[in-house]
C-alpha cells in the first residue's frame, strides 16, 4: 500500500480549506497513493465559537466531499478531523475512513481533549468539544487501521490496545503546536511506531491560523522500525511513502515483544493510591 500525508494550514473559511484539500488529495492521488490522511480540522480550524458554529454532520458538505474524491479518485481518505455536530451544543473532534468506493466505513471521536497549558497559551479543548469514548480500528484495503487524533499521541496504552486489536498501522491527524512539535512530535510518533511495531502516518496542520494557533507541520509517515519514510516540508503540500507490509511481519517474528507480552502481570494502580505517591 503507498500511503500520504496531507499537510495544510487551515482557517476558519471553509471553502478555501476544502479547495486546497481537494487540490492536494488529487496530488496524492497522482503520486500513486492508496491512502490519504488529512490533517486535524482540515475543514475548519479556528476559534471555539467558529468551530461550534461551523460543526457539521456526518453526510454534511465536508465530509461529503471527501466521499466523493475517494470514490471518484479510488482512494481511500482518511478525512483527518473534523467538528462532528453532537446532540448538545458541544461537538465532537471526530476522524472519518472513506474507503475507495466513497463510502465511510468507520468513525472515531476523540477521547482525550487538549486541556492544556503550553507556550503561554491556555488551550481548552473540552469548553467546546466533547471526549469519545471508544477506541477504534477498522479495514482500510486489507490493512488494519487504528484511528487517532493528535493530543492521543500522548497515551501509550490507546496505541497499545489498538494494537492489540490488530492494527497494523495509526492514523495521527493532529494541529500539533509548534512549542511542543519541535521537541515531542517526531520523538512520540517514533516512539508509537517502534514500540507497536506499526506504521504511523501523521498528517499535520502548520503555521498559524487564528485566533491563536501556530502547528508545527513536520507531517510523516514512520515504519515499524521506527525509520521515518516521508516527512513534508513546511508549508502546504504531501509526502507520500509505501507501506511494506512483509518487511513489517519479518520485524514482528524476529523481534516479537507483541507476542512476548504478558497481560497477566500487569494492573492498573488504583487511582487513590497513585495519587497519594504523587
Amino acid at each position: 500500500m503507498r500511503a500520504a500525508v496531507v499537510q495544510m494550514n487551515s482557517t476558519a473559511e471553509v471553502s478555501r480549506n476544502l479547495e486546497v484539500a481537494e487540490r492536494l488529495v488529487r496530488v496524492a492521488a497522482r503520486d500513486g497513493a492508496d491512502l490519504v490522511v488529512l490533517p486535524e480540522k482540515w475543514n475548519l480550524l479556528g476559534a471555539g465559537e467558529d468551530l461550534r458554529a461551523g460543526a457539521e454532520p456526518l453526510d454534511g458538505p465536508s465530509i461529503s466531499a471527501a466521499c466523493r474524491w475517494a470514490g471518484e479518485l479510488g482512494i481511500a481518505i482518511v478525512a483527518g478531523s473534523f467538528a462532528e455536530r453532537g446532540d448538545g451544543e458541544k461537538a465532537f473532534n471526530t476522524s472519518v475512513l472513506i474507503d475507495a468506493g466513497g463510502e465511510v466505513v468507520a468513525t472515531y471521536r476523540k477521547i482525550h481533549m487538549f486541556d492544556v497549558d503550553v507556550g503561554g497559551v491556555a488551550y481548552r479543548e473540552s469548553d467546546d468539544e466533547a471526549p469519545g469514548d471508544e477506541a477504534v480500528v477498522a479495514e482500510c484495503d486489507g490493512l488494519e487501521l487504528g484511528l487517532t487524533v493528535c493530543y492521543d499521541l500522548r497515551f501509550p496504552e490507546l496505541y497499545r490496545i489498538l494494537a492489540v486489536r490488530g492494527a497494523r498501522a495509526f492514523t495521527v491527524p493532529s494541529a500539533f503546536t509548534a512549542h511542543t512539535g519541535r521537541d515531542h512530535w517526531e520523538v512520540l510518533l517514533r516512539a508509537r511506531a517502534i514500540e507497536n511495531q506499526a506504521f504511523v502516518i501523521a498528517a499535520g496542520q502548520f503555521g498559524k491560523a487564528p485566533p491563536r494557533y501556530d502547528s508545527y507541520g513536520r507531517s510523516m509517515i514512520v515504519d515499524p522500525w521506527g525509520i521515518v519514510l516521508a516527512i513534508a516540508a513546511d508549508g502546504e503540500g504531501v509526502a507520500t511513502a509505501d507501506l511494506d507490509l512483509a518487511a513489517q511481519e519479518r520485524i514482528r517474528l524476529a523481534l516479537p515483544s507483541l507476542a512476548n507480552r504478558r497481560p497477566h502481570a500487569y494492573r492498573w494502580p488504583d487511582l487513590v493510591e497513585a495519587v497519594g505517591r504523587g
